[in-house]
């Protein structure tokens, strides 16, 4: 398969996807449901990204934009219904986490409704026209200049992840936020080209994704917090927040130390300049 032949096929397999997940979101709603039309719209922006890198076109950008409105929309009830799974895991041996648990599930059924009612008005024919149009612009593209462009958007990506990387600070938990951000973008180009990657490791799209979540475990601890922070404004008469406010601090904490012990694994998932060779093609 050529570098070509890869982008139209995820081009139009991610584009059926988020149709489907959106068609199968409308007739039965729920959280598995939701979650899956999230997966599916990031995985349309992520290739959306990447062709942005090597073509000019404007719908691109239109189109980017609004998928990620739409994923931003969601990213409250997603904070919310990771929380209310960790909760429930843990209640039992921490009988103090329950007042904030009826204070996310009752913002919970509010935020389903209100996710109900957004991916019921959206609009998918605008969206036709440009993918269609998309797939005539790739189509007209010069394959030698098609597989430059796409190895030179990766290392881009990745110097911009090591860039970053340098800089993280474990006592400032906004340095590895911000690593997390380029990771993911660099990520999901990767999950787009990696069939047409030479002597491409069989776990490393796992590592990748295990990678990252150990930084979005960081991020979900902190989105605790803040909601914490925000129940506390409202709590009932009597509510102590100490034992609850203790239990997110130290596994927030716990999160950072996971992530710094492992946090070198980084240079194992591309090369570290464009005429350095991939890690996979280094000798013993």
């Amino acid at each position: 398969m050529n570098t070509q032949t890869l982008l139209l096929d995820s081009l139009n397999t991610r584009w059926d996807q988020y149709k489907a997940e959106l068609k199968n979101c409308r007739r039965e709603f729920s959280e598995e449901a939701v979650h899956d039309f999230r997966v599916a719209t990031r995985r349309l922006l992520s290739l959306l990204s990447l062709l942005r890198t090597v073509m000019q076109d404007p719908e691109i950008q239109k189109t980017r934009r609004a998928l990620k409105d739409q994923l931003d929309d969601l990213d409250d009830l997603r904070d919310t219904q990771v929380l209310l799974a960790d909760i429930s895991e843990v209640i039992y041996e921490t009988p103090a986490l329950q007042p904030f648990q009826e204070y996310l599930q009752r913002r919970e059924k509010k935020l389903m409704r209100a996710a109900h009612k957004e991916i019921k008005s959206l609009k998918t024919a605008e969206f036709s026209k440009r993918i269609r149009k998309l797939n005539q612009t790739v189509e007209a593209l010069e394959q030698a200049d098609l597989d430059v462009s796409i190895f030179s958007a990766l290392d881009e990506a990745f110097a911009v992840v090591n860039q970053r990387y340098a800089l993280i600070d474990p006592n400032q938990p906004a340095t590895i936020h911000r690593v997390r951000i380029s990771f993911k973008k660099f990520r999901y180009m990767v999950e787009v080209i990696y069939p047409i990657l030479e002597n491409f490791p069989a776990d490393y799209l796992k590592r990748m994704h295990n990678y990252q979540t150990d930084m979005g475990d960081i991020q979900d601890m902190e989105a605790a917090l803040q909601k914490l922070s925000d129940f506390e404004k409202h709590a009932p008469a009597g509510y102590i927040p100490d034992p609850v406010r203790s239990y997110y601090k130290k596994n927030h904490t716990l999160a950072i130390s996971r992530y710094i012990e492992d946090k070198g694994e980084v240079i194992n998932f591309w090369r570290s300049a464009p005429d350095q060779p991939f890690p996979q093609e280094k000798l013993p």
